[in-house]
């Protein structure tokens, strides 16, 4: 069987020239027949004796090209990294508040006066492992120093007395579904978008749920908007049957601050707690990655029916989500160093 030396590695190939020259050289074999036996094309033993003649066995070493030479120190290197790692490019006065390889380009070209083709940036920007990704939004008014006390302070304080009182932490949150969200991407020919039959009337419909570290999962599905009177009804609905204390981690919505919550929440003489997360942090509450996960992996993905209902739909999705304690502790486990210690 001939054997296409194009598909073999580096050090296969000097194995191979190697072995053949000593057999010809010290087994005063036929370069022909040495060929011939090891499956490789007859007329490449010729170059391979020219070079060891020339050369010796050193000839037969593998080279490899180096290529030209990098136009970017290794400092360099690293100084772009600095650039792009946690930093936005209107920091450095451009319009555009994402990275592109041209901007990458264009600041390189702006402080070095040096020239780089797109594609140069790109195997610049993978081999300081900086790759393309879907940016996470932040709002301006979030304060670090809150967020890094609730997690190294706030947080752990909580869990200590949870721990003390034999209380369970669960948190909160609130979402809204609609039954024309933007579909994931599929498969069509080239030139021709495809079309996805789905319902042209509009449905709409909004969820709580509350999610805790030990795999506890409550929901509730209704329509209309969230206020403080339909706040505590859903409370009465979580604590129904409910022996252990309770410490509802939530966020500042005006439903969970209203006075009238409040009062309820004392009326329970401490077996119910509200705890509020630092204010614009939402990626701090594990129950977000319930609305992610339902949205994405739901109607976006398998649009609904005809005549099926949207409630109907969520809810469904909601108790599998329930039942799948893998992925309650995933939600939980993602979201932080300091959460996941608590499964």
């Amino acid at each position: 069987m001939r054997i296409d030396g194009r598909t073999l590695d580096h050090k296969t190939l000097e194995h191979l020239r190697i072995t053949a020259v000593r057999r010809v050289m010290e087994d005063q074999e036929a370069p022909a027949a040495v060929m011939e036996s090891m499956g490789l094309c007859r007329t490449s033993i010729y170059r391979w004796l020219r070079r060891y003649a020339d050369d010796g066995w050193e000839g037969l070493v593998e080279q490899i090209a180096q290529g030209p030479e990098p136009k970017l120190s290794d400092k360099q290197r690293q100084q772009v990294k600095r650039w792009i790692v946690g930093k936005d490019p209107r920091q450095y006065g451009f319009d555009y508040g994402l990275w592109t390889r041209r901007i990458v380009q264009s600041l390189i070209e702006r402080k070095w006066g040096l020239s780089l083709g797109l594609t140069a940036v790109g195997r610049l920007l993978a081999s300081l492992a900086i790759t393309p990704q879907k940016p996470l939004r932040r709002a301006y008014e979030r304060d670090p120093q809150r967020i890094e006390k609730w997690l190294a302070e706030d947080y752990p304080k909580l869990r200590r007395r949870a721990k003390q009182y034999g209380a369970k932490i669960y948190f909160l949150d609130e979402a809204g579904f609609q039954s024309d969200p933007v579909l994931g991407r599929t498969y069509g020919l080239k030139g021709h978008t495809p079309t996805v039959a789905t319902s042209g009337q509009l449905q709409s419909i909004n969820a709580i749920s509350a999610l805790s570290a030990k795999g506890g999962f409550w929901y509730n599905v209704y329509a209309g908007k969230l206020n403080a009177s339909r706040f505590v009804e859903f409370l009465q609905d979580f604590l129904h049957g409910r022996r252990e204390r309770v410490f509802l981690v939530v966020d500042g919505h005006p439903s969970h601050t209203a006075k009238r919550v409040k009062a309820y929440v004392q009326s329970f003489a401490g077996k119910l707690e509200l705890h509020f997360l630092p204010p614009y942090a939402p990626d701090l509450n594990p129950d977000e990655f319930v609305w992610s996960h339902a949205k994405t992996n739901g109607v976006s993905k398998k649009p609904l029916r005809r005549n099926e209902s949207l409630r109907e739909r969520v809810e469904s999705d909601l108790e599998a989500i329930k039942r799948n304690k893998s992925l309650l502790r995933s939600f939980f486990c993602a979201q932080s160093v300091a959460y996941a210690a608590d499964w």
